[in-house]
């Protein structure tokens, strides 16, 4: 019998996952990561690893002796050293687009909720405040321009749902995708600087990788349009966090929508926590309750179909 294990146990409930393993009679295993014995002599005898948000070092892998897969229930895997994996003979598989729906949902929410400043006046109002319009002016999205940065499946469907706000136009900067998609889609390319520049509205959907770390910091920030608003579903590290925080408090940007933190939970001393022209959420970007069946579904099927002896749907690596 196969023996899956998860490394960490986020969800309480795996319904989902025992269905899909049943196909191959697979045994699946809840970890204790905080038992650390226990825990690396389990995963030294599994088969197949559903990781969550635990670190999957070089050191770890290396303890691996069974193991012909690790499926990450997300999108991104850079919890997952991908190189040890690889020379390991692992492979590392993930679950791309699970969550399109969703996370454009939450841009676009978080997007509303700046511009129409909706969770500073329900603070307020809370305590007894009102007529609030000199406090934060709101300004119209019709005519505004908006600026993507990044174009994959997520913020082509964010860009299709910001159609009928009435845009002046929509530019783009993805090194990665052709002008002509990107044209056929009603967008306009341009590099980062005129995306930065011209866009009343800024919304970041790339993956966080070497060449992401960092993209926007104080310089990125200055480059920005006079009372821009910066929305980020796509992860923390891409953003200088105390950089975003600075470009608030002192009106380089005029709002802000964050759901993704360098890191996770959002520390309670964050200076973000102290402004009035954040909104923040809790890296919930991917989260409905369809999402989140989807998710766990196609993640058990990365592991049968290596441990079928076949790749999986969704590989990162090859083996």
């Amino acid at each position: 019998m196969f023996k899956v294990a998860v490394t960490d146990d986020r969800y309480g409930s795996y319904t989902e996952e025992k269905n899909v393993l049943k196909d191959i009679g697979a045994e699946l295993v809840i970890l204790d990561p905080e038992n650390k014995e226990e825990f690396e002599r389990k995963i030294a005898s599994a088969d197949a690893l559903l990781v969550n948000l635990y670190p999957m070092t070089e050191d770890l892998i290396s303890k691996l002796n069974k193991c012909k897969v690790i499926s990450r229930y997300g999108v991104g895997y850079d919890n997952v050293d991908v190189d040890a994996a690889t020379k390991k003979g692992i492979w590392v598989a993930r679950v791309p687009d699970y969550s399109i729906e969703d996370v454009s949902d939450q841009a676009l929410a978080l997007l509303m909720a700046c511009v129409r400043k909706v969770a500073y006046k329900d603070r307020m109002i809370r305590n007894g405040k009102w007529n609030l319009h000199d406090d934060q002016p709101c300004h119209r999205i019709k005519d505004g321009v908006l600026g993507l940065i990044g174009y994959g499946a997520i913020a082509r469907r964010f860009h299709e749902k910001t159609m009928g706000l009435g845009l002046s136009k929509v530019l783009v900067y993805d090194p990665y995708v052709g002008d002509a998609m990107i044209r056929d889609n009603g967008g306009i390319p341009a590099d980062l600087s005129a995306v930065l520049a011209e866009s009343n509205f800024v919304s970041i959907h790339v993956p966080l990788a070497d060449t992401t770390r960092g993209m926007i910091g104080k310089e990125q920030l200055q480059e920005m349009k006079k009372g821009a608003i910066l929305i980020n579903t796509s992860r923390g590290a891409v953003l200088n966090e105390a950089d975003v925080a600075d470009a608030l408090k002192t009106g380089i940007i005029t709002g802000a929508g964050l759901d993704v933190f360098e890191r996770e939970p959002l520390s309670l001393d964050s200076p973000l926590l102290k402004l009035d022209n954040v909104v923040l959420s809790d890296h919930t970007g991917w989260y409905s309750e369809e999402s989140k069946e989807e998710l766990k579904t196609k993640a058990a099927i990365n592991i049968v179909s290596v441990l079928k002896g076949g790749e999986p749907v969704y590989p990162v690596n090859e083996i």
